[in-house]
């Protein structure tokens, strides 16, 4: 099944849709938004019918009890492992300063002391760069990506859908495997990941 990354933006979704060449085509943002290739924009009312689908198909026998979005999501987990996430905007920031901290991190690429992401490990590092695989247009510079050892990773970037100057979002997901604890608070879980973030970007907390 063909997998697309793409930068935010619900416009990055118009062209794989348009093609004809991606169907069924399902796609979703971090807002939760969702839809397919019938419509060209975030569908409600398709999302609930796609997961009352899903209910229907998982409880087809009457006489057992209720299989629960809840009990599907645990399932999942179950399989797949959980992401823990939690994301934190730094709004009105002087846009220079903004790209400053961007630009700091990504020329340190490569040059990080050993126990800068402790007590996490550094995997990669990069600029993330999406191209478009229907008419080839590249998409540059959405975002810094730390992806760490064990599957969690910290993204930056910046936005410019603010009221006033630069905001810089602090993206944190935590994996944790299938034997993990699933069933903790995201927000304490991520709060390593956090400090971590606050120190590689120089950002008083």
């Amino acid at each position: 099944i063909p997998l697309f990354e793409t930068p935010t933006g619900w416009k990055f979704f118009g062209n794989l849709m348009d093609s004809g060449k991606y169907s069924p085509f399902v796609c979703g943002e971090e807002s939760f938004g969702t839809g397919s290739d019938h419509v060209r924009e975030k569908d409600g009312m398709w999302a609930v019918l796609c997961w009352l689908q899903i209910l229907a198909a998982t409880n087809k026998d009457p006489s057992q009890p209720l299989v629960s979005v809840a009990d599907i999501v645990r399932k999942h987990w179950g399989v797949y492992g959980r992401n823990y996430y939690a994301r934190h905007d730094y709004e009105g920031l002087d846009t220079a300063k903004a790209n400053e901290v961007m630009s700091t991190m990504i020329s340190k690429e490569g040059t990080w002391a050993a126990d800068a992401f402790a007590p996490f490990e550094l995997e990669k590092q990069d600029v993330f760069s999406y191209t478009d695989p229907v008419d080839g247009s590249v998409t540059g510079n959405q975002g810094v990506r730390f992806a760490l050892k064990g599957g969690s990773r910290i993204v930056f970037r910046l936005s410019g859908t603010g009221v006033s100057g630069a905001t810089l979002r602090v993206y944190l997901e935590k994996y944790e495997p299938p034997s993990g604890d699933l069933s903790l608070n995201a927000i304490a879980v991520v709060e390593p990941l956090g400090r971590v973030a606050l120190s590689i970007a120089s950002i008083d907390a």
